[in-house]
């Protein structure tokens, strides 16, 4: 679409087609609002993309958001969305060596299996029994968080209220998740693994006292009411899919190839400048609701941006001929990556490895943790890679920040991926490279991508993939009634870094389209 095409203004222009703009756009053209969205890429998406990123193969990967559990059954049931996930049977397994034999932990497949897991581990009961008690308060509090993520934001007292416990109220969300690990737990390869919801694209140490560790672990194990993560049927591509396509259906122009430049408010409206390969054209809207950064709406609106942001993730994605075989034989390899594989995750690792990051140093053993989402969903493989038994890996590695490779990307992004594989590789029983398959070029199916890489590609501030540090789900100086506001009255924050933003879960897009909708009531 060219931009003469476009008409000259609209109920709503939406800065930014990724899976949040694309959500409030649905909502408020169902509405009956004429919507107009701006997307720089020739694809809308996002970071919640499905790509097949390997010259002449038939795989088409979540490339860089990859799982599904912030998501709410509300905004799939009221946008008709043509889309589902898969649960996993297996939550987990952790390989570990102890007494000179490996061995490791598989949390899933049953009560029974996990608790037999435990034992076999820790050569007893009380570390399971601890694991059911912890996670009995956590699944408690999930049920009662999660339904206020698309309601108006309650106040901290309120949500106190809510969650009506005050052991997981101060476990949460007074105190370093650490100290509630550290009560809990005395094994340190079971610490690790509660620890590592709290440090995803997080880089905090587990006594870190601004919870920021403790605020990511919240939204990790609140999804869908249960913290269930699960695979998107068809790649992640096949949700941003059926929100273009809820969007366009009920009356939403979608451009691509319009990156918008400047908003102008008078406090009545808006106008957003955008540029296209033909040149500049300008849309004014009654709102204008911008699915970027926090730093990216300051530039675009002129005002004083916010502290940087800073990833601290690798991510890589691999196309193997076959799974590898594991040292620990008492455990299947199609168990033990169907679920998440942690690697190097044991509480002192993690706590090593952040120390080691925090002095500007690659951590000597990178943790990180890997899923096939393949063993779940084999549709985003080609009929010939099924049949011939390919299976996809993805890798998310932690306490890799971004100033780390900032004096040469490309070498410490090789020295970082030669590390990270290298710990896989002394729980496998053969070599992951003996096991990746090539592309057409004779080149190995395997592609890495640091924060440095995030940003450059996808605009993310420097390369954190939540847009900043996640925030509380309840109300704070200048949260706004919904989370969304700004500073100025027309034009609303719906991406990642709204409060409650973060993640692949629509939230933020639903929440400006209601605020919206309520300031255009009547």
């Amino acid at each position: 679409m060219r931009a003469h095409e476009l008409h000259p203004s609209y109920d709503a222009v939406i800065v930014g087609g990724g899976h949040n703009g694309l959500v409030a756009a649905a909502y408020l053209a169902r509405a009956g609002r004429s919507v107009l969205v701006l997307e720089r890429l020739d694809h809308t998406g996002g970071a919640a993309v499905s790509t097949r990123p390997f010259t002449g193969v038939d795989a088409r990967l979540s490339r860089y958001s990859y799982l599904v559990s912030l998501l709410p059954q509300k905004i799939v049931r009221d946008l008709g969305l043509r889309f589902r996930v898969q649960g996993r049977t297996i939550s987990s397994y952790t390989p570990v060596e102890r007494g000179g034999r490996p061995t490791g932990l598989l949390v899933g497949g049953g009560e029974e299996r996990t608790r037999e897991a435990f034992a076999r581990l820790t050569g007893g009961e009380r570390e399971y029994a601890a694991w059911q008690r912890f996670y009995g308060m956590t699944s408690r509090v999930a049920q009662r968080v999660f339904p206020t993520l698309t309601e108006p934001l309650p106040g901290r007292d309120e949500l106190r209220r809510i969650v009506d416990d005050e052991e997981a109220w101060r476990a949460l969300f007074e105190e370093p998740i650490g100290v509630a690990v550290e009560e809990r737990f005395a094994d340190d390869l079971v610490r690790g693994v509660v620890l590592t919801d709290a440090l995803i694209g997080t880089f905090a140490d587990a006594h870190d006292v601004s919870l920021k560790q403790n605020r990511c672990f919240l939204y990790h194990v609140i999804g869908g009411g249960t913290g269930a993560w699960d695979v998107p049927v068809g790649g992640m591509g096949a949700l941003t899919d059926a929100l273009a396509a809820a969007a366009r259906d009920a009356g939403a122009v979608i451009a691509t190839g319009h990156e918008a430049v400047h908003i102008a408010t008078d406090g009545r409206g808006a106008e957003v400048t955008f540029r296209t390969a033909d040149g500049e054209g300008v849309a004014a809207a009654r709102h204008v609701l911008v699915n970027a950064s926090p730093q990216t709406l300051a530039a675009l609106t002129g005002d004083e941006p916010p502290s940087p942001a800073e990833g601290a993730q690798l991510k890589v994605n691999m196309l193997l001929k076959r799974l590898p075989r594991l040292r620990d034989t008492a455990v299947d390899p199609r168990e033990a990556f169907a679920g998440t594989f942690h690697i190097a995750e044991g509480y002192e690792q993690l706590a090593a490895a952040h120390a080691q990051a925090a002095a500007g140093d690659l951590p000597t053993a990178p943790p990180s943790e890997i899923y096939c989402h393949s063993l779940t969903d084999p549709t985003i493989l080609g009929p010939g890679l099924v049949e011939q038994g390919y299976q996809t890996l993805t890798l998310f590695g932690l306490h890799t920040p971004a100033r780390l490779f900032e004096r040469d990307n490309d070498a410490v992004r090789e020295d970082l991926l030669k590390a990270t594989l290298a710990q896989l590789d002394a729980h496998l029983a053969e070599p992951l490279a003996d096991c990746l398959a090539t592309d057409a070029d004779g080149r190995p199916c395997i592609e890495a991508r640091t924060p440095l890489d995030l940003e450059r590609d996808l605009g993310l501030p420097g390369g954190n993939i939540f847009h900043r540090d996640l925030s509380w789900p309840y109300t704070d100086e200048g949260t706004g009634r919904w989370g969304v506001e700004t500073p100025h009255p027309h034009v609303l924050l719906c991406g990642a870094g709204a409060v409650r933003g973060g993640g692949v879960s629509g939230v933020p897009g639903h929440n400006a389209a209601m605020a919206v909708l309520e300031a255009t009531a009547g």
